[in-house]
């Protein structure tokens, strides 16, 4: 036998520190006699340091007794450079308990005289094996701050229950996994995460760790969080939620696991912002054009101004987002709390390059559509885009032509228009001129330089289009403008065009051979 005592859980003293509390650890020895009492004393190396109650006792067959060490760390703490271990250790005597003496023991607490770990004639076994290992929130801020993955699991191992230790704050409140975070450290989040501490505790912020790692971009430390079931939604002390700060930072695929895990795409942040009041304010397209695939609404207004997104777009002057949020069917008229719709806050910034998109530019085609020479120039003024396009890829001077507003297109050649521009199926405001038979503005056309060989996306000519609608005189002006005689065929061709169709997405020529006053290109204007 090399041992009266046994120590338990180990020959280790864990000795938990907290600011303002006292400093302590227990250790529980096991008389591992059957039938004799044993005798105890545990010494400190270092006297000064530490303090054990009880230092001596009876510890009765079998049973055990628990001892207190105490360190005395003073209100500043000061820890070993050695932390979380220490060099510092104990001694542990203990001796059978002579038969006659037992009897005079009441209670393992009653002192033993201290001859009794001396003399000569008692065979005394010594343990000097017993160390200490400081564990406690300090401890883990320092070492979490520290990177310190070995010991910060074997702190943890060693704290009891492990659980509340991972859940241990620093000196400013930051909890221990903020901090994994902060440090962009996935491997430390996943190593603190298998001691189950409170996936949702707030830090000294108010934020949860997922809405920490949202707010970083940490991709990672985000999907690690969600798999542990972490809430994709705004804790109730936070301004914004994971979404927002995702979306507001221009981080996509944080953003795209959020979305993944359902996070509410018009959740609203303290203010009443969407994600994609953030992701427009911020400038982050991307991110944007996400919680709009994902089904963004682009007409909420926020709580304070009632400002959309297209708001605050053109607030901006975003010409990118701006178009982006109107392609995706944000409504243009809507008013904010001051009564201005996203055109007049443009206006008010000075962001004239909007103003094609969120106003003019629709009301520069229906000037040019119309003829009214006078608004065009006003328009054209105050900053709309002589080329603009709308929807299908029409420019001002395609709706005068097509009209036949001969003044409107004087204007606007003038005043620097592309004269052979072609919308989405190729049509070139020549061409416009041509199907819907306005000889003044094909001869003013050809006269300025437009292609008289231009061609649809199909190969359609200009004398195709005359050629198959009978407009004789037509013929006549774009043959004399040089356009090719070639190209003239015969009725027969009539046939040749049903298949290639003159107009988007109808049999032209069979309806125009009928009704010749029919024009179904007129459906765009």
């Amino acid at each position: 036998m090399d041992r009266l005592i046994s120590l338990e859980p180990s020959n280790l003293v864990a000795i938990r520190i907290e600011e303002g509390q006292k400093c302590y650890g227990e250790l529980t020895l096991r008389n591992v006699m059957h039938t004799m009492p044993v005798a105890f004393r545990l010494q400190p190396v270092n006297k000064t340091r530490y303090t054990v109650r009880p230092q001596t006792g009876i510890i009765f067959p079998l049973n055990t007794v628990t001892v207190e060490v105490t360190y005395e760390c003073g209100p500043n703490i000061i820890l070993p450079e050695s932390f979380p271990y220490s060099d510092d250790s104990f001694l542990l005597h203990s001796v059978v308990v002579p038969g006659a003496a037992a009897k005079n023991f009441t209670s393992t607490s009653d002192p033993v005289p201290s001859d009794w770990f001396t003399t000569r004639k008692k065979q005394v076994f010594i343990d000097s094996g017993i160390k200490v290992m400081f564990v406690g929130s300090p401890v883990l801020a320092q070492l979490v701050a520290n990177g310190a993955m070995d010991e910060i699991r074997d702190v943890l191992e060693k704290s009891n229950p492990a659980w509340k230790a991972a859940e241990s704050v620093d000196s400013d409140g930051q909890t221990l996994l903020h901090m994994a975070i902060s440090q962009g450290r996935a491997d430390l989040v996943q190593l603190l995460l298998e001691f189950e501490p409170d996936v949702e505790a707030q830090g000294r912020s108010g934020s949860t760790p997922l809405e920490a790692a949202s707010a970083s971009g940490q991709a990672l430390i985000v999907e690690i969080l969600l798999a542990r079931g972490a809430s994709v939604e705004k804790s109730q002390s936070s301004t914004w939620g994971p979404i927002h700060l995702a979306s507001g930072g221009g981080y996509i695929e944080v953003l795209r696991l959020l979305l993944l895990k359902n996070a509410y795409v018009d959740a609203l942040t303290e203010d009443g912002n969407t994600a994609l009041h953030n992701a427009v304010e911020k400038g982050k397209r991307d991110c944007a054009r996400l919680l709009l695939a994902h089904g963004a609404k682009p007409d909420i207004r926020n709580t304070d101004d009632l400002d959309t997104p297209l708001h605050i777009a053109s607030a901006l002057g975003d010409e990118n987002m701006v178009k982006l949020l109107l392609q995706k069917g944000a409504y243009k008229d809507i008013r904010n709390r001051v009564g201005k719709t996203a055109y007049d806050v443009a206006a008010e910034h000075g962001h004239a390059r909007l103003f094609d998109a969120l106003r003019l530019g629709e009301s520069l085609s229906i000037a040019a559509r119309k003829g009214e020479v006078r608004t065009i120039q006003k328009l054209l003024q105050t900053g709309a885009s002589i080329n603009g396009r709308d929807q299908h890829g029409w420019t001002t001077l395609h709706r005068a032509s097509f009209k036949g507003q001969l003044e409107a297109a004087r204007v606007l050649i003038e005043k620097g228009v592309d004269i052979n521009a072609r919308d989405e199926d190729g049509y070139s405001a020549l061409l416009c001129a041509v199907e819907s038979g306005h000889v003044e503005i094909i001869e003013f056309l050809i006269k300025k330089g437009a292609d008289v060989e231009v061609r649809t996306n199909k190969g359609v000519s200009a004398l195709l289009i005359a050629e198959c609608l009978q407009y004789s005189g037509v013929i006549r002006i774009l043959l004399n403008g040089g356009a090719t005689k070639d190209e003239l065929v015969s009725h027969a061709s009539v046939n040749q065009l049903n298949s290639s169709s003159l107009g988007k997405g109808k049999d032209r020529v069979q309806d125009i051979r009928k009704k010749p006053q029919v024009r179904p290109r007129a459906l765009r204007t």
